[in-house]
């Protein structure tokens, strides 16, 4: 993920949301879900449509209680999904953790919500502070959820493999042993002050 925010200019990184199982990534098409806060319904009846490749991203209002849990994360794995990205609350994370399911998340609370059934599938949501469209891309990681809009997938791919090529020859540079202030030359830019 951090090639890709460089890639993207610091755009669509998602605030607040973050691993709850460290060392898994999630990449995959977002299948969207706006929900109200502690309503798991919608979240639940999205894993149906879901399937391989595709990453569930719930925006459920960032409080609340949980809208996701152990179960739905077996019913993932079940289906093939590539991971889940919540902006509301999880629980079970114990078992979800031992799962490796790639669940991202901005909080965790212990109780359950309750299944009412408000909220839609696949529309526009705002999930960490990012507009989410149906098909948008998904990349999670240790480092934290980024979005990357589905027409722009391919230039920004390109830009990220040049991010990552360039910090290759300045790793190399550090490896022969410079500084990273001098690779970057940072003495240039900063200003003089008289």
């Amino acid at each position: 993920t951090p090639n890709i925010s460089d890639a993207m200019h610091r755009k669509g990184e998602m605030k607040g949301i973050k691993p709850i199982t460290g060392g898994v990534k999630a990449v995959g098409k977002a299948l969207t879900v706006r929900t109200y806060p502690g309503d798991w319904a919608k979240p639940v009846e999205s894993i149906d449509l879901a399937g391989p490749g595709i990453v569930i991203v719930v925006d459920a209002g960032g409080c609340g209680k949980a809208v996701w849990g152990e179960l739905a994360s077996w019913s993932c794995i079940q289906k093939g999904v590539n991971g889940v990205v919540i902006d509301g609350a999880v629980r079970d994370v114990d078992v979800i953790r031992e799962l490796k399911f790639p669940v991202f998340a901005k909080l965790i609370n212990p109780t359950a919500g309750d299944p009412k059934g408000f909220g839609e599938i696949n529309v526009e949501i705002i999930c960490g502070g990012v507009k989410v469209r149906p098909g948008d891309w998904v990349i999670a990681d240790d480092n934290g959820v980024m979005v990357v809009p589905q027409e722009e997938a391919v230039e920004i791919a390109n830009r990220a493999k040049d991010v990552f090529e360039k910090e290759q020859r300045i790793r190399a540079e550090i490896k022969r042993g410079s500084t990273l202030s001098k690779v970057l030359r940072l003495k240039k830019w900063e200003k003089i002050v008289g």
